[in-house]
């Protein structure tokens, strides 16, 4: 069951939440419940994506069942420090593709009174830590995993399959190139791609 660290009234404004978990698993789901919730409750609410996340229109932030909110793409963490001008809760999809000074920047937010709502993939394809990943979830006040439904078994799917042997850490995709497998389908399948 997912927590809404929103809901606890002793928490200090200025917090970091991260939202983890494989590809399909609602990550971006929750992100956004997440931010319509402080919308709703009046807050001024400020969204970012990477750059290199062109999936969908540059100007939005989308999930898998569609829920979006408007946003601004960033090539690096640093540009929301210049971009910050009295907002209350500021939300980052997409997490892993912003590099290794996301997590400061998420601290000084938090420092200055700032909710931070972070969603990212914990692991990369190959499973292994993803980018800032692991100091965000270190540093952060709270953390939710999330998991997608294994498309081999209906189990747990905690790992994001790339269905192609491009090797490149970053390849943007979805259900064409990547599928959500539980360990065990995950760990059959990468056994049978490294005998062929």
């Amino acid at each position: 069951m997912l927590t809404d660290p929103s809901n606890d009234a002793t928490l200090a404004d200025g917090r970091i939440e991260v939202i983890t978990g494989s590809m399909f698993s609602g990550k971006t789901e929750e992100l956004v419940r997440r931010l319509k919730r402080a919308i709703l409750a009046k807050k001024k609410v400020k969204v970012y994506k990477p750059a290199v996340d062109t999936r969908n229109k540059a100007d939005s932030v989308v999930s898998h069942d569609k829920s979006e909110l408007p946003c601004r793409s960033i090539s690096s963490a640093s540009q929301i420090l210049r971009d910050i001008h009295d907002f209350e809760v500021v939300g980052i999809d997409e997490a892993q593709f912003l590099g290794p000074d996301l997590p400061e920047v998420c601290e000084s937010l938090a420092a200055d009174g700032i909710r931070i709502v972070v969603a990212g993939l914990d692991m990369d394809f190959k499973g292994k830590p993803f980018g800032p990943m692991p100091r965000l979830m270190a540093i952060a006040d709270s953390v939710d995993k999330v998991h997608a439904v294994c498309v081999n078994c209906g189990g747990v799917g905690q790992f994001s399959h790339r269905k192609s042997d491009d090797d490149a850490l970053i390849l943007i995709g979805e259900g064409d190139r990547y599928e959500p497998l539980c360990r065990s389908c995950y760990t059959k399948v990468m056994a049978a791609e490294v005998k062929i």
